[in-house]
């Protein structure tokens, strides 16, 4: 593989894991370090290497810069997503892809037009407790699939949404428990369940001051298949606990949390089943951003840029690509009007 040369587009927090997953991959160089203001960008190089740049421009016109990692907040991904992609760089973008499903339609068709790749960054499929997940699912485990949920009953301080004036904005952040925390959940409901047709929900801001957007959600969710679901997400939930995946059939139940399945029976076992029962128990080494931003970890993230790599060089779409990643900010959004309309919203429509 011929070695890539990264740029990140915004150095806040999470940039540090891009950083991290890109000195992870023999091959991939941090070449360029772009922040609006000079600081954060300087502490990233600082750390792992890369020219700062302030002018994103400027940035985008090195010749060895192939690939950009945009980690600027929620609602600020369209532009630089677009800029890059007429720049013939190829483009990872953090969760959510935008806010707005229209948002990310312009981010995808630019980089089609571009011919350049394009990719959500949804680590959580990369854990292999999601993986055997789905692979029960394919291969039809779980019998007829009746129930699909998500719960993610996190908690983040005051002082979490203070501390960037972008934090609990409609604008930049897209929304709130859904669209920053649970939307990781939501894209592994929907990989695990298949599409979503409609929605019935709730939101309300109660434990938390000087935001515009949800602290707590519940929806109710029918899947294509006739399954139905429950998505509940809080930042109000103290202290705190691991976010959980439910794939109830008639055949089988398996439970993820975190990245360790807890429950794992089928009508059919097998003679992996106990094994794999024993391999999983107590995996998760962090808090999983339970309670803590920062608490994850980065391997997965690798993982998801090694796939973006084989991607270029085979001329494919990366597993997670804008498409996939525009499926959760639609259904997201949906859960949103039904929440603000009391009413029940068809995705599609």
């Amino acid at each position: 593989m011929m070695p890539k040369g990264f740029g990140i587009i915004g150095c806040g927090m999470i940039a540090n894991f891009h950083a991290r997953a890109i000195a992870d991959i023999p091959g991939a160089k941090l070449v360029a370090c772009y922040n609006r203001t000079a600081p954060k960008a300087e502490a990233l190089s600082a750390e792992f290497g890369g020219d700062v740049y302030t002018d994103l421009d400027a940035m985008l016109a090195r010749e060895d810069l192939d690939i950009v990692t945009i980690c600027s907040p929620s609602g600020a991904h369209m532009e630089p997503c677009i800029a890059a992609a007429r720049a013939g760089k190829h483009v990872i973008v953090e969760k959510p892809l935008d806010v707005t499903p229209e948002r990310c339609d312009a981010m995808i068709e630019a980089c089609k037009q571009a011919n350049v790749q394009l990719a959500t960054i949804f680590p959580s499929r990369f854990h292999r407790a999601s993986q055997l997940m789905k692979q029960a699912v394919e291969a039809g485990r779980f019998g007829t699939l009746a129930l699909g949920d998500a719960y993610v009953k996190w908690f983040r301080t005051q002082e979490y949404y203070d501390s960037g004036a972008w934090r609990g904005t409609w604008a930049l952040d897209g929304g709130g428990a859904l669209m920053n925390q649970a939307i990781h959940s939501v894209d592994l409901l929907l990989w695990l369940m298949g599409p979503a047709v409609e929605v019935m929900a709730h939101t309300a801001t109660l434990a938390h001051d000087r935001i515009e957007v949800e602290d707590v959600a519940t929806a109710t969710i029918r899947f294509a298949n006739g399954a139905l679901g429950v998505i509940e997400a809080t930042t109000a939930g103290y202290p705190g606990s691991l976010k959980k995946i439910e794939i109830s059939g008639s055949k089988g139940m398996a439970v993820l949390e975190e990245e360790d399945i807890v429950k794992w029976e089928f009508a059919e076992p097998t003679p992996e089943d106990e094994q794999l029962r024993e391999e999983m128990q107590g995996r998760t080494k962090t808090g999983g951003g339970a309670a803590d931003p920062a608490a994850i970890g980065h391997h997965a993230h690798a993982e998801l840029f090694r796939d973006f790599l084989l991607a270029i060089e085979e001329q494919r779409p990366p597993i997670i690509d804008g498409h996939e990643g525009r499926r959760s900010v639609e259904l997201i959004l949906a859960i949103y009007k039904s929440a603000r309309t009391g009413q029940k919203v068809v995705l599609g429509q």
